[in-house]
């Protein structure tokens, strides 16, 4: 950001304010960054946490692999999805709040003892992998706050504030220089008066 620069009293004033803002918004920019980092970690882990499950769910499931071919296709499909918003450091985020499941009618005389123990897991199942997503989204949003946070902490810290602490300076220095020349003038100006008056 180049400033346009005016040597006057009243830009002065307006850099020193613009100047307070940043200085003032920067701490609160560099806690939201830290939170937003940690808020990061969790996410993932809670993200690797749901792939722990569903993996430990499957291997679980391999030895009775053979009876999942007498499950009635398309016996569980998912109906709805409730979706909760929580702001984490100002950052809206989803969190399953529950999922409902549509199971289709089937004979409990003439399907296998195992179907309503089998329509259990795959909710369950179902229920993880929408849990992972939503978890999935949830690091992505997050990752991309903390990058846009991080590059506005860059840019005050790194760019902004000692681009107008250096104007100041330089304003201060143009208007302390003029001050100087002036009173110069006006010694000068009074020692000639002085000399013609003599």
């Amino acid at each position: 950001m180049a400033i346009k620069f005016q040597y006057n009293k009243t830009f002065l004033q307006q850099l020193n304010r613009e100047l307070k803002v940043r200085e003032n918004a920067l701490p609160t920019l560099i806690a939201k960054e830290s939170a937003l980092r940690l808020e990061v970690k969790k996410a993932k882990e809670q993200a690797s946490g749901f792939e722990k499950q569903i993996r430990e769910e499957h291997a679980a499931l391999a030895e009775s692999d053979r009876l999942w071919g007498e499950m009635p296709a398309g016996l569980v499909t998912v109906n709805k999805v409730d979706v909760i918003v929580k702001k984490i450091a100002g950052v809206r985020t989803p969190i399953l709040e529950k999922a409902t499941f549509n199971v289709n009618r089937y004979s409990l005389v003439t399907e296998a003892a195992w179907i309503p123990d089998g329509v259990e897991i795959l909710k369950r199942l179902a229920e993880l992998k929408i849990s992972l997503e939503l978890a999935r989204k949830k690091v992505s949003i997050l990752e991309y706050a903390r990058k846009k946070t991080t590059q506005k902490v860059n840019l005050y810290e790194k760019v902004q504030i000692p681009e107008y602490n250096e104007a100041i300076r330089k304003i201060k220095r143009f208007m302390e220089d003029e001050d100087n020349l002036a009173k110069s003038s006006q010694k000068i100006l009074k020692v000639k008066l002085a000399a013609e008056a003599a």
